[in-house]
């Protein structure tokens, strides 16, 4: 018996990870336009009483019954967790969608190209990282990059802050505690802020857009610069940077758009950023 295929005109939304930073933002976002579902791993009142969100424990759970249950549309993975069982997942999560030909819209990382230090990096540039984080998202998009390539969407983000970000409150949290701050003197960087991150992802699903997406601000940054005028705004006092050299070069993890250039209204800058922190 053949199986019915979804209806692409009714969007449902699965959110995997969706009581995680990156994942909730999402789902705030795209809420009130679509019937969206989420999963949360630890259990919190908030999401117990949610009927759009299930729980889903990565190690022991069968991501392919939530997937039953939610008949997702569009399928989007911001999950974390061990790697092992988040590859398992993938697989699951891939063999669902070219069953019901839903769509991926996969959240993976600048670090993909952790190998490559001299340039920034393309949407068509080749892969390779030398960090266990790195390897596993290549591992994953491969993976994806497989299905028709109308159903999936690679999402590859730099180090993305916002005003309740975990990196914002790790830094206020150092702060309080008078730690030193570690900056990367040498790492060129492009950033990202959460708010434009979710509306980029709107326009994608809207659009109904596929490939591979390099979703960062327009310009790049040395990491210990943007750092501190973050700092600058959170406090007076005087904080201690503790300055990493990983090289003695300038070396870059950035990840610029060169084909799939959102208009400009989605598009930021790491000013634009740092000003959304002060309000």
């Amino acid at each position: 018996m053949t199986k019915k295929k979804l209806d692409p005109q009714k969007h449902r939304i699965l959110i995997l990870g969706a009581s995680g930073y990156i994942g909730n933002a999402i789902y705030k976002e795209l809420s009130p336009y679509f019937k969206t579902f989420g999963t949360y791993r630890t259990p919190l009142k908030a999401f117990e009483i949610n009927k759009q969100f299930f729980h889903y424990n990565l190690e022991e759970d069968d991501v392919y019954e939530i997937l039953e249950a939610c008949k997702p549309t569009i399928i989007i993975s911001a999950l974390r967790g061990d790697f092992n069982a988040q590859t398992i997942a993938h697989q699951h999560i891939a063999e669902y969608a070219l069953t019901f030909g839903s769509k991926i819209i996969f959240l993976s990382s600048a670090n993909v190209f952790d190998s490559y230090s001299k340039f920034p990096s393309y949407e068509l540039d080749k892969t390779l990282s030398h960090s266990i984080y790195g390897h596993f998202k290549i591992k994953i998009e491969n993976l994806l990059l497989r299905l028709p390539e109308k159903q999936v969407a690679i999402i590859r983000v730099p180090m993305i802050f916002g005003a309740a970000s975990p990196r914002v409150e790790a830094l206020k949290q150092a702060i309080l505690d008078h730690e030193a701050v570690e900056v990367f003197p040498n790492l060129i960087m492009n950033v990202m802020l959460d708010k434009k991150l979710t509306q980029q992802i709107h326009y994608i699903i809207n659009r109904s857009k596929h490939g591979v997406f390099h979703l960062g601000s327009t310009d790049l940054v040395y990491h210990n610069e943007f750092i501190k005028e973050i700092i600058d705004l959170l406090t007076d006092k005087k904080v201690v940077l503790k300055q990493v050299y990983t090289s003695n070069e300038d070396r870059y993890l950035a990840v610029l758009p060169k084909f799939n250039k959102l208009p400009k209204h989605l598009q930021i800058t790491s000013h634009e950023i740092i000003e959304e922190l002060t309000k």
